[in-house]
C-alpha cells in the first residue's frame, strides 16, 4: 500500500510554515516538532520580542554575554554567511533595516505611508561581533543592532527537517516562507515543487515545477515583504554596504544547495549583487534561477533549462 502524503501549514515567524511528510501517519508529530523548533528560534533570535535573547544581547552591548546553544549556533551561522559573502549578507544591518521602516513584525508594518524613510546608514560590519561558540559567549559592541533574518529562518528549516525525520523515521519537507529543506527518504519521484515569487501563492499560480530529493531550495524575492514610504517602493533585502535596499535588478532568486542556510545565503547575496550576481553564482556552481524585474529568466549551475526537475 502506498503511503499518503501529509501536509500542515500555520503562521509562524511572520510568515507561513509548512510541513509535508512522506507518510500521513507521521504528520501530527511532525507538526509538534516543527512548532517546538520555531518557538525556540523565535525566543533566541527575534528582534521584535523584548524578551528574546537578541534583545537581551542588545541591552548588554559592550560586555560579554553567555548565550544559549541555539543563539550561539545562529550567531555563528550568520557570521559564517557574512564571511563567505565578503559582507554581502551581514547580521549588523539591524539599524539600516529599521531606518527603512521595517521596525516591527512585518504584519504590523504599514504598507504605505507619506512619511519618508530615514537616511540609510551602512552596516557597521560583521567582524565587529565577537563570538566564542564553544564557550557560548558573545560580545556585541555598543551601537550595533543585529538582524539575523537572512539566516535564522533558514537555520530553523535545516534544524526542524533533520529533527522531524530523525524522530519520526519519515521523509519530510519543511518550508518556512520560501526556505525549504528536505530530510529522510523522499516519496517516489521526489518532492514536487512550484517555484514562484511568493511562497504563499495559490498552488495553481504559474511557475516552473521542479523535483527535489535531498538538500534544500531557497527563494528570496523583493516582491514579498515590501512597503512604500513617500511614494518609494522598499523591501526587506538591504545592501549592507549602503544601508539602502538592494538595487532593482532581480525580483526573485532561487538556489538549490546542500543546506537551507547555504541556499538562502546565496539568494540574498545575489539580490544584493545585482548585475554581478550571475558571475558570482556561477563560481559557486550551485543550481540557480534568477528572474529579472522585467520577467526575463536566467538559469545557472545546472538548473534545468526546461525546469522539469532539479536534484538537491
Amino acid at each position: 500500500m502506498t503511503a499518503t502524503l501529509g501536509r500542515a501549514a500555520f503562521a509562524a515567524l511572520g510568515t507561513t510554515a509548512e510541513v509535508y511528510t512522506a507518510d500521513d501517519a507521521a504528520l501530527a508529530r511532525a507538526v509538534e516538532l516543527l512548532e517546538d523548533e520555531l518557538a525556540a528560534i523565535d525566543v533566541a533570535c527575534s528582534r521584535f520580542r523584548p524578551d528574546s535573547e537578541i534583545s537581551l544581547l542588545h541591552e548588554r552591548a559592550g560586555r560579554p554575554v553567555r548565550v544559549s546553544r541555539l543563539l550561539a549556533r545562529a550567531l555563528a551561522v550568520s557570521l559564517d554567511a557574512a564571511r563567505a559573502t565578503d559582507g554581502l549578507v551581514d547580521p549588523t544591518v539591524g539599524t539600516a533595516v529599521r531606518r527603512l521602516g521595517y521596525d516591527q513584525d512585518f504584519a504590523l508594518v504599514a504598507p504605505d505611508s507619506d512619511q519618508p524613510p530615514r537616511p540609510p546608514v551602512a552596516a557597521p560590519g560583521w567582524w565587529r561581533v565577537a563570538l566564542d561558540e564553544q564557550e557560548r559567549f558573545a560580545l556585541l559592541p555598543r551601537g550595533i543592532d543585529l538582524d539575523l533574518g537572512a539566516t535564522a529562518k533558514a537555520l530553523a528549516a535545516d534544524l526542524a527537517a533533520a529533527r522531524i525525520s530523525a524522530e519520526t523515521g519519515c521523509g519530510v519537507l519543511v518550508n518556512l516562507g520560501g526556505d525549504l529543506r528536505v530530510a529522510g527518504q523522499a516519496p517516489p519521484g521526489g518532492w514536487l515543487l512550484r517555484v514562484c515569487d511568493d511562497h504563499a501563492a495559490a498552488p495553481d499560480q504559474a511557475g516552473p515545477m521542479v523535483t527535489v530529493e535531498s538538500g534544500a531550495v531557497a527563494t528570496s524575492s523583493t516582491t514579498v515583504r515590501s512597503w512604500r514610504r513617500a511614494g518609494r517602493q522598499l523591501h526587506h533585502v538591504v545592501d549592507p554596504r549602503t544601508g539602502d535596499v538592494a538595487a532593482a535588478v532581480w525580483r526573485t532568486v532561487t538556489v538549490a544547495a546542500a543546506t537551507c542556510v547555504e541556499a538562502n545565503t546565496a539568494t540574498t547575496a545575489a539580490l544584493v549583487l545585482g548585475h554581478d550576481a550571475p558571475d558570482w553564482l556561477s563560481d559557486l556552481r550551485l543550481p540557480a534561477r534568477l528572474v529579472a524585474v522585467d520577467g526575463a529568466v536566467l538559469t545557472l549551475g545546472g538548473w534545468p533549462a526546461d525546469e522539469a526537475g532539479c536534484g538537491g
